[in-house]
């Protein structure tokens, strides 16, 4: 021990007996936290067996998702289906909608593009160095919380703007989607297989193919979409014309061919254009009225 202020006073350390001085041995060996539960633990093995522990009940929970709800896959890809409305996957889905806006997009594409998300998530990545206080409450940390308020509610917005507005889309032009489609027809398969509880569709066929009317149709624009078969490309949106008469009279598709339904726009005007007469429109309407299945 060390008495007065002298700056050349032998200073003494005095120990305690009652301290048994460790080994080298003793020293190495790693200490048993059991001593003291909840405290403290190793990492190796202990700490990483829970964790692992954890990571194989969640890896299996995502595994039993997946296998039960299988994803919903859609037709072959095709280029030329123009009535096909791409999306994204949800949690996407507030970028798809931002994209649409006049500044995001267009001139200001790389705005919408690199510049908005550069600023949110890079924000997101600095955070912990701009926000260093050692208050934990929300409502202590204003800045901070009203930030990530925000950004909630300005996701969640977009995420809802962007699905109802498909919703929408969908419904103007009369599509149904191809995951969903596929899904019906595949449950109308298995239902037909599975023990005659569906009756088998007879297969339709072309009703009158020397009528007028059919050598009309090969000179009109119709051909191009809907094919020689009258088999149109499903898969593309574009429906087959064979049986059509079942579901449409002479007048409905008159006003399909002025008009246009869904994403098939007016036809009269292109057909006028290529020469037919309003005759032969006529004769037209009417024959793919006789296209009926009995």
């Amino acid at each position: 021990m060390a008495h007065g202020h002298k700056s050349d006073e032998k200073i003494v350390y005095v120990g305690d007996s009652r301290v048994r001085k460790k080994t080298q041995e003793e020293r190495l060996k790693p200490t048993d936290y059991s001593a003291y539960p909840g405290k403290s633990e190793a990492f190796i093995p202990n700490f990483l067996l829970k964790e692992w522990m954890v990571g194989v009940v969640v890896l299996v929970g995502i595994l039993v998702l997946v296998m039960s709800d299988p994803a919903p896959l859609g037709y072959p890809a095709d280029p030329k289906n123009t009535a096909f409305i791409p999306m994204p996957d949800w949690y996407f889905l507030f970028m798809y909608q931002l994209l649409k806006y006049p500044y995001t997009s267009g001139d200001y594409v790389v705005l919408g593009v690199v510049g908005v998300p550069g600023l949110l998530f890079g924000s997101l990545l600095l955070a912990p160095f701009l926000d260093t206080g050692k208050e934990r409450r929300f409502y202590r940390r204003p800045i901070a919380s009203s930030l990530m308020i925000l950004s909630l509610i300005t996701c969640s917005y977009l995420t809802y703007v962007s699905w109802a507005h498909y919703q929408v889309e969908l419904k103007e032009k009369n599509i149904i989607p191809e995951h969903i489609k596929r899904e019906e027809e595949l449950h109308a398969g298995k239902t037909t297989a599975g023990g005659g509880a569906k009756e088998t569709k007879k297969a339709a066929a072309i009703v009158a193919a020397d009528d007028p009317g059919a050598e009309i149709y090969k000179k009109a624009t119709c051909l191009a979409c809907h094919g020689a078969q009258l088999k149109g490309m499903p898969a593309s949106g574009v429906p087959a014309l064979l049986g059509v008469g079942d579901t449409h009279t002479k007048d409905d598709i008159m006003g399909i061919i002025k008009n246009g339904k869904g994403n098939m726009p007016s036809m009269y005007k292109p057909n006028i254009d290529k020469g037919l007469t309003d005759a032969d429109i006529d004769k037209l309407a009417n024959w793919l009225a006789m296209q009926k299945t009995q």
